[in-house]
């Protein structure tokens, strides 16, 4: 026998493979017949000399096939090894030719051949392995399937704002009765909606591909930038059955911001509080100075913060009871801050609403 062939009957050597024979049933079966059920006790392992045999099992109650095992290989060794029921089902897929080894023969031979004990143990570890390895692969193919609906359900929730704005935009200025003046006002709003939605675009790439974005910071004059912010958003959010109150007076300070991104955190923080305001309400923006920074509140009247997700809030995908949330939302609020230099923190009691605190260092 040739050192291929050696390993086509599963690495065994020529004289053990003998041995094997001699204590083995030679069994035949037709094409689809069932070799063993799942369940059935585990009395003994196959050697197959010709033919094909499939290895399945139920998974969501369909059969799955699980392994192919052709000539040269074996089948069936965990059940005798464990003296435990068989965890799957042997089907031979062609006419197959197959020697069965008998638990209390292959313990015999075994007890009296301690070389051919070693190379069955290097064979079920082979096998364990190649299995594990392909289970490792199919469940990471798996989870980058669940990433890519997650990414694609994010892209939908977050257009459909933006969207919507731009689609009343488009009908106000298609009114008879439109002046020049409102189509104007038109035209900004949807330039500034495809600006928002390049943004976040460009933000979820960035988020993909794990790589820190490079801020573009321009001064600002911290109270009029979110007092015109809020403007924007309390129009939109009004339509919806809520209501955006500013405190006054907010801090007339200078920051350094990428007015863009920190759009997208104040824009994120509301409608997470939307979210969990099903029958309206109202959300509070408030800032304050604090040493060498500006503290800033978003708080909402809705039913608080699940305790169960309390911990892990700002961690990617983590959402609870949203039917569209898939969880980027406030990890990326995380982002955004903490590139700006700043923290970010929630607090809740439940039915108490939620509130979150973000800060941001003044300019020197």
């Amino acid at each position: 026998m040739t050192p291929a062939e050696d390993r086509r009957f599963a690495g065994l050597l020529n004289e053990d493979l003998q041995a094997l024979k001699l204590t083995a049933k030679m069994r035949c079966f037709k094409a689809g017949q069932t070799v063993f059920h799942a369940g059935d006790p585990g009395d003994g392992f196959y050697l197959v000399e010709s033919g094909t045999v499939i290895i399945s099992a139920i998974v969501d109650k369909d059969a799955r096939p699980l392994a192919t095992v052709s000539a040269g290989e074996f089948f069936g060794e965990m059940a005798l090894l464990e003296e435990a029921p068989r965890s799957a089902t042997a089907t031979a897929e062609v006419e197959t030719r197959a020697f069965c080894i008998g638990r209390e023969e292959l313990l015999a031979l075994l007890e009296h051949r301690p070389k051919l004990a070693l190379n069955l143990i290097r064979e079920f570890s082979h096998r364990v392995r190649s299995l594990n390895q392909k289970y490792i692969d199919e469940i990471l193919q798996a989870e980058r399937l669940t990433m890519v609906g997650r990414f694609a359900r994010t892209i939908v929730h977050d257009f459909k704002n933006p969207l919507n704005i731009i689609g009343l935009a488009a009908e106000m200025a298609g009114m008879e009765i439109a002046t020049p003046e409102m189509r104007g006002q038109a035209q900004v709003r949807i330039c500034q909606q495809v600006a928002r939605m390049t943004h976040m675009l460009n933000e979820l790439l960035d988020f993909t591909r794990n790589t820190d974005h490079q801020l573009v910071l321009a001064s600002v004059n911290y109270a009029e930038y979110v007092t015109a912010l809020g403007e924007e958003i309390g129009a939109e959010i009004a339509a919806r059955g809520m209501q955006l109150l500013i405190e006054s007076p907010l801090p007339k300070v200078i920051v350094q911001v990428e007015p863009q991104r920190l759009s997208r955190l104040y824009w994120n923080l509301v409608n997470n509080a939307v979210d969990e305001m099903k029958s309206g309400g109202v959300i509070t923006i408030r800032a304050a100075t604090r040493g060498g920074e500006v503290v800033t509140e978003v708080e909402d009247s809705g039913p608080g913060i699940a305790p169960e997700i309390t911990e892990r809030l700002f961690e990617p995908f983590v959402t609870h009871g949203k039917q569209n949330g898939t969880g980027l939302g406030l990890s990326i609020c995380k982002k955004i801050v903490e590139s700006h230099g700043g923290k970010i923190s929630a607090r809740s009691e439940p039915g108490k609403g939620a509130t979150f605190v973000f800060t941001l260092p003044l300019s020197r």
